[in-house]
């Protein structure tokens, strides 16, 4: 699900990462690269969304509404549409020319027609200015991606969901909610997790004070953490960016925190005298989970 908010590697000559999605955070659309759509990637996108949902894990967060609307049966010509949808800023800044009164200059005119031209539009007169403005945006923004939604709802429906998304409308904000309403606050993670005992067992590697320590350290990395740091955190621990219940905390020998994603567990040295260091070697190993599986 990290792969299909952030992309993932794949050379093509040209570029480090492919976007399956891209533009701004709220008003993602599907990338429009034919190599892509050719792959079945959407698809395969469509079968992560949805068993992910099915299996509580992270939500595609920040998809545009005009996107989901049409993925479920809406129709383009109905969708409200902002120029914020379109991931292209060049096109962008051309059809934002058509909205308002302003008179255009003959660059930008010239500017709006050569792209109305591209899309066989015609070109831009007082009498049908707002009318290329909305049709030049749907184009850009649901008309170019037409075959990646209809590939990506296939997908979606392979996962045997279809029926409870389309009875169910409260649960789409559920699956494809705003970035904004999946931030991770501190005490969403302090609630979840099971901290050492404050008994005297002789089988512990550390006594108490130890294991309060470093407890305490762990609490104020989680208070102070930012908003990346935090959800690196979780992913470390649990394998996904979602607090899980029962996410375990052992106070252990050992040079460097590990984890056990399988377990949700988190394994903490003793060895910590100091939150700077804590900190820092926390924060190196939490940097490890793209490449590392929650392991150093």
């Amino acid at each position: 699900m990290n792969t299909l908010q952030h992309g993932f590697q794949l050379n093509y000559g040209n570029t480090d990462v492919m976007l399956l999605f891209e533009g701004q955070p709220d008003h993602l659309v599907p990338c429009t690269s034919q190599i892509l759509l050719d792959s079945d990637l959407f698809l395969v996108a469509g079968r992560m969304v949805g068993h992910s949902f099915l299996h509580g894990g992270p939500a595609l967060a920040g998809i545009s509404e005009a996107v989901v609307d049409v993925l479920f049966g809406a129709s383009p010509d109905m969708t409200t549409i902002t120029v914020e949808d379109c991931p292209d800023l060049e096109r962008r800044q051309t059809i934002q020319l058509l909205d308002g009164n302003k008179d255009l200059s003959e660059e930008e005119k010239d500017a709006v027609w050569k792209l109305a031209d591209m899309w066989d539009l015609p070109g831009v007169t007082s009498d049908n200015r707002k009318w290329l403005f909305s049709r030049l945006l749907q184009h850009a923004v649901l008309g170019r991606t037409d075959k990646q939604i209809k590939q990506f709802r296939r997908g979606l429906k392979e996962t045997c969901i279809w029926q409870l998304l389309t009875e169910r409308k409260d649960v789409i904000p559920l699956m494809f909610p705003r970035e904004r309403d999946v931030e991770i606050k501190p005490q969403m993670v302090l609630d979840q997790i099971l901290w050492p005992l404050e008994t005297t067992n002789e089988d512990e590697d550390y006594p108490v004070e130890t294991r309060c320590r470093i407890a305490g350290y762990l609490r104020e990395f989680i208070a102070t953490a930012s908003q990346s740091s935090l959800r690196g955190l979780v992913q470390f621990w649990t394998g996904w960016e979602v607090p899980s219940s029962d996410m375990q905390l052992e106070i252990v020998q050992g040079s460097l925190p590990k984890a056990s994603t399988c377990f949700k567990s988190l394994r903490l040295p003793g060895h910590y005298t100091n939150f700077k260091d804590f900190s820092q070697d926390l924060n190196a190993c939490v940097a490890t989970c793209d490449t590392g599986f929650g392991l150093v």
